[in-house]
């Protein structure tokens, strides 16, 4: 990542607290909701999911900004250009890199992002069976169950992209944290780097759900129906000759899933 791009990053931040009535953490993490917020209601006008509906979302949204000045939102609105450009330039853990530069990780969490050069890594060894496979699915379905700011999601659909699938169309993607900051630095990767995902706020550990963020590319893609289509052949798939549930097998004919 550019460190000159990463430096006016953290000093447009920094701007927003000039006034010296708010805590950078703070101004970090309003950043991150209204750039999620902005990101998804251009493209979940019903929302159908949880987490609330586009006039909700909109009302939120108004409300974060209106305790900023013209000036210091403008600022966010730079900040965002900032992370769309490096993005543009390959596919990295701007915020994460950004938020741990910052020294705003949630110690009490024990969040601490994984540096993204060990996630490609990382990423290289998960997707090794994918490269290996005779016939690759349709749908490569992820599970992310501590997205943290989504590096490693970012990290598998470039070395998805290197082996041949486009991310953008064959993947799906679910994230989940149980901390909303991280959980809309996950979705403002995501959407931008245009990814299909729900991006999810909850609890692995507990199984609970707070609220669910579809990603531009999840809506426009129709991923509602394609999952569902899914989930029909798998149910399928899984029913033998004898009527009984069979074990549900490592690849079923429409995809494919991978935890990392």
């Amino acid at each position: 990542m550019n460190t000159d791009s990463m430096k006016t990053m953290k000093k447009l931040l920094e701007a927003n607290t000039a006034s010296g009535q708010r805590r950078l953490v703070d101004v970090f993490r309003d950043f991150c909701e209204l750039s999620a917020l902005s990101l998804r209601n251009g493209a979940d006008l019903h929302g159908r999911h949880t987490g609330g509906g586009w006039d909700t979302r909109e009302a939120r949204y108004l409300e974060i900004a209106g305790g900023y000045s013209q000036e210091e939102n403008e600022r966010f609105a730079e900040l965002l250009a900032h992370v769309v450009v490096t993005l543009e330039e390959g596919l990295d853990d701007v915020l994460g890199n950004l938020y741990m530069s910052l020294e705003l990780g949630n110690g009490g969490l024990g969040q601490f992002f994984t540096p993204f050069s060990i996630s490609t890594v990382m990423a290289k060894m998960t997707v090794a069976d994918i490269a290996k496979a005779q016939n690759r699915p349709e749908i490569i379905t992820i599970q992310e169950p501590a997205c943290g700011s989504g590096g490693m999601v970012l990290a598998v659909a470039n070395e998805l992209r290197e082996i041949g699938v486009n991310y953008q169309q064959e993947i799906h993607v679910t994230a989940t944290d149980v901390d909303i900051v991280a959980v809309h630095m996950t979705y403002i990767h995501c959407a931008l780097a245009f990814i299909p995902a729900h991006i999810v706020h909850g609890n692995t550990l507990t199984t609970e759900v707070f609220s669910v963020w579809p990603t531009p590319a999840h809506i426009i893609g129709g991923f509602d129906w394609k999952l569902r289509r899914l989930d029909r052949e798998c149910a399928a798939s899984d029913v033998g000759g004898d009527g009984e549930n069979t074990a549900t097998p490592a690849v079923h004919p429409e995809g494919a899933t991978t935890t990392v």
